[in-house]
């Protein structure tokens, strides 16, 4: 039961700091649709969409005006594409991923993702033309979402498809050269992606879920930093292990929001509630920042010694407070160090405290990766492969999800900044080092072996 202190601390949350439900995601599935006719299929696609979320944005204002807690962002993710759409070419992929921002534009949702493939044990002809289109739809949409699975912990690294994105990446950036290379933001390379993430640009809805879902994802930065605060101006002696519990307190009472405001939802739309992801995800706002909440903790700034420790331990906290507060956890559910997207972390990348290694060791105990990173746009694809090759290691090793959202910045270099713009933030451009020593074991191709599941050490 909750105090009265804390529902007064809940209350506060909401008014003063950035307490909100982050994201509230409608998973569709769209393998019913299948045909071999593009055109019918497209008909059928923007029927689907523009049917089901019809109420989606309205119903999401409607509760969150009710409970006073906003919903920032409402989404979409369908089945994997690749999938549904193996029938296609390159160039009718195009034209489906047209229909489907079509589709997210009619009924007003901030973005729409599926537009995926699973290719850990190899790569199927419908998965070929869907990344071929890559480039020319993430150009040609401004809502549509990408991701990829290369590596799972039971089937090991598709290398093959590790340096086709990469080089898929580069043509992304080259295509949206006058924007940064904005179409890289919106795609992801994952190792153990779930097939319940309500947030972009990895969600989509797998093969195991129903004909269509609510997952919603929570925010909380700068709730949990300021719970911090409060309680260390109270006792300015608090240990790691009661820090740690102050954390898992703060994220039940985020959960709980969250897993309201998505049941309330979903029951006015007569779908079935899915998961909550409990994932602490900033914003570029001062005040709603995960680098914050280290320096609460007594770092200068994250990327200082001790930052992998902290991190751990925050995410660590975060789930045993969320996993007690629902019992329908699932997505990522853990801390995004996003670097452009988080104002504190963009600053200390800024300054050099946190380098592309730091970030990677960051990236063995928080919830996905290498997130919203830019880079020099002389990257060579096969120097984006192996950076996305070592991700994908840590996370079957660990038998965690990880990601790389690279943005090889085109004609920029090192030190330079890179703008993308409302939520994707900015960030200045981190060098690469070792950039072109990898050439070789790049280009080996294969595919590297699934882990040994017992000797662990």
């Amino acid at each position: 039961m909750l105090t009265e202190k804390e529902v007064l601390t809940t209350l506060e949350m909401l008014r003063n700091e950035h307490l909100d439900v982050r994201t509230v995601t409608l998973g569709l599935s769209l393998f019913d649709l299948a045909t071999h006719d593009a055109a019918r299929f497209q008909d059928r696609l923007l029927s689907r969409i523009t049917g089901m979320a019809a109420s989606l944005v309205d119903v999401c204002d409607e509760v969150g005006d009710i409970y006073g807690i906003p919903v920032v962002n409402k989404r979409i993710s369908v089945s994997p594409m690749a999938v549904v759409g193996a029938p296609f070419s390159s160039r009718e992929l195009v034209q489906i991923a047209m229909t489907l921002d079509q589709a997210a534009q009619e009924v007003g949702v901030d973005f729409i993702g599926g537009f995926s493939a699973l290719v850990e044990k190899g790569l199927a002809r419908g998965d070929l033309s869907l990344i071929e289109a890559v480039p020319e739809a993430l150009t040609a949409t401004s809502r549509l979402c990408a991701s990829f699975n290369v590596a799972t912990t039971t089937a090991g690294i598709n290398m093959d498809a590790v340096l086709l994105l990469a080089k898929t990446i580069k043509a992304a950036a080259a295509r949206t050269a006058d924007q940064d290379g904005l179409a890289c933001a919106k795609m992801g390379v994952f190792a153990n992606i779930p097939q319940d993430v309500p947030f972009m640009a990895g969600a989509y809805l797998g093969v195991g879920e129903p004909n269509a879902v609510i997952n919603v994802g929570v925010s909380g930065p700068g709730v949990v930093k300021r719970a911090l605060e409060r309680a260390m101006e109270a006792d300015d002696h608090l240990a790691l292990d009661e820090i740690s519990e102050v954390i898992k307190r703060t994220a039940f009472k985020v959960t709980r929001i969250g897993e309201l405001i998505g049941r309330e939802v979903a029951k006015r739309l007569n779908v079935p509630f899915g998961v909550v992801d409990l994932s602490l995800a900033p914003t570029p706002n001062v005040g709603d920042s995960v680098g914050e909440i280290f320096q609460v903790l007594g770092l200068a700034h994250i990327g200082a010694p001790g930052s992998t420790a902290a991190l751990a331990m925050i995410n660590d906290a975060v789930k045993k407070g969320g996993a007690f507060a629902s019992s329908s956890v699932g997505g990522f559910s853990g801390a995004f160090i996003p670097v452009s997207e988080d104002l504190n972390i963009a600053q200390a990348a800024a300054e050099g405290h946190l380098t592309l290694p730091k970030l990677e060791a960051l990236t063995s105990v928080c919830s996905v990766g290498l997130d919203m990173v830019a880079l020099p746009g002389d990257t060579s694809a096969e120097t984006l492969a192996a950076i996305i090759a070592d991700e994908m290691a840590i996370g079957v090793i660990n038998r965690k999800t990880t990601a790389a959202r690279l943005i090889p910045v085109p004609g920029k270099k090192a030190g330079e900044k890179a703008f993308f713009g409302g939520l994707l933030g900015e960030a200045v451009i981190i060098p690469v080092p070792g950039s072109g020593g990898s050439d070789r074991f790049i280009n080996l191709g294969g595919r590297v072996p699934a882990p040994l599941q017992s000797l662990g050490n």
